[in-house]
């Protein structure tokens, strides 16, 4: 066999063992990601809340209490993260938010959400249906790939409905 007919077939076993142990690692995250949800919808509450400010913000900058800081790895410190300020009765609160909801929160107005913990997980209009915010289309590659995921997700859940 010539060199070149080795070094391709070696680089086709490099990536098929690749492709072999990714299909794993993710089958194994998908499992832990479905146990971590089905615990947050257990502790899962309703809350009124005032949404005073939403940002996009590093987890160590966010004001978040020092034992939730201390929990979160090294190198998702600095990742931004959808960090929401809302003020839960008396109390000010610096709540996460899931990344999916967090551009259909509105700014200023009162909102009753499901929180399990620190992290919010729906929103709901305080005054009936959803809480509707300006609908105007984000551009870029980012935005296309949210689209994207949305819709795949709403595709899966019309098809384990039937």
């Amino acid at each position: 066999m010539s060199p070149l007919a080795i070094t391709l077939l070696v680089i086709a076993i490099v990536l098929i063992v690749a492709i072999v142990v990714l299909y794993f690692l993710g089958k194994k995250a998908q499992e832990r990601e479905a146990a971590q949800k089905e615990q947050m919808d257990a502790v899962a509450q309703q809350v009124s809340m005032l949404i005073i400010d939403k940002k996009r913000m590093k987890l160590k900058d966010a004001g978040l209490p020092e034992a939730v800081v201390k929990e979160i790895p090294w190198y998702a410190k600095n990742t931004k993260a959808p960090v929401v300020k809302a003020k839960v009765g008396p109390q000010m609160m610096t709540l996460l938010c899931q990344a999916d909801i967090f551009d259909e929160m509105p700014v200023k107005k009162e909102v009753k959400a499901t929180v399990s913990g620190l992290y919010i997980t729906k929103v709901k209009g305080l005054r009936g249906g959803n809480a509707q915010t300006d609908t105007k289309k984000k551009k870029g590659l980012r935005a296309w790939a949210a689209r994207k995921r949305k819709e795949l997700a709403e595709e899966q859940a019309n098809t384990k409905k039937k």
